[in-house]
């Protein structure tokens, strides 16, 4: 088996994949969202789409956000991150 034989990262081929992204559920105030995957997209630290985990959802000045973990890649070798983010910058996966 070889590593990497597309030359495309994970983002790049479900891009391509030509399955349609759907729309996120609204959330459930009050509900966690029990850890489920996402893609982050552009995030304000890393420009791109990143596999992520949303933690939990809140409401925050008439908009929901999103708390997610995602890894991106660093100078320094992987880093985890802990954000919340816009609803509109989540997709589940």
């Amino acid at each position: 088996m070889q590593r990497g034989g597309s030359g495309r990262s994970l983002a790049e081929r479900a891009a391509l994949s030509g399955a349609v992204p759907t729309t996120p559920p609204p959330p459930v105030p009050g509900r966690a969202a029990e850890g489920r995957h996402c893609w982050v997209h552009d995030p304000p630290d890393a420009p791109g789409t990143w596999p992520g985990l949303l933690v939990e959802w809140r409401q925050r000045h008439g908009t929901w956000q999103g708390r997610v973990t995602y890894a991106v890649s660093g100078s320094d070798g992987p880093a985890l991150i802990e954000a919340w983010l816009p609803a509109a910058r989540l997709e589940p996966r």
